[in-house]
């Protein structure tokens, strides 16, 4: 049920909604763009360990060029979307005060330094697929599971981007 005018103070305290929202300077139309752009890089890497694993187990040309593909989306599309991060990162002081955004952003940069060395290895010989290509894939998914954690922390405990107040 969508939230019209600001939260009774009961009610804030109740649900540990903070007082105020921090609202994101990389938006359109009010709606932040980095968990909008977000999706569609996160799908790939994670789509990324399954075609590594269907390439493992059927040794089919079709998954390594799978995963060259969803590698790329991933690791490119990721650094696009985390240049909509870097910008309420660095131009909103509440966020920048907040060490769950820096806890996200480092382990960003890290999950997204880890899938471009994935691509890049893929793009230059495929014969690293496995054993590396699905090491950096299981553990690029890892580090996206924690992000996206910390991500949520943000939105849900810190009011980031959310519009509470009307």
């Amino acid at each position: 049920m969508p939230v019209h005018g600001p939260l009774p103070p009961s009610l804030a305290k109740e649900i540990s909604m903070p007082e105020q929202t921090i609202r994101s300077r990389a938006s359109l139309g009010g709606h932040p763009l980095h968990p909008m752009m977000i999706h569609f890089p996160v799908a790939a890497l994670f789509g990324l360990v399954a075609s590594d694993l269907g390439y493992l187990l059927s040794g089919d040309p079709f998954w390594a060029r799978a995963s060259l593909w969803l590698s790329g989306v991933g690791a490119f599309g990721g650094w696009i979307a985390s240049g909509a991060g870097l910008v309420d990162l660095f131009t909103v002081r509440r966020i920048r005060r907040l060490v769950t955004g820096w806890c996200h952003a480092i382990l960003a940069v890290m999950m997204l330094s880890l899938a471009s060395l994935n691509w890049l290895q893929r793009y230059l010989a495929t014969e690293y697929i496995f054993p590396w290509g699905l090491y950096l894939s299981a553990l690029t998914a890892l580090l996206i599971v924690l992000t996206a954690w910390l991500g949520g922390r943000l939105v849900y405990e810190h009011a980031v981007g959310v519009d509470v107040e009307g």
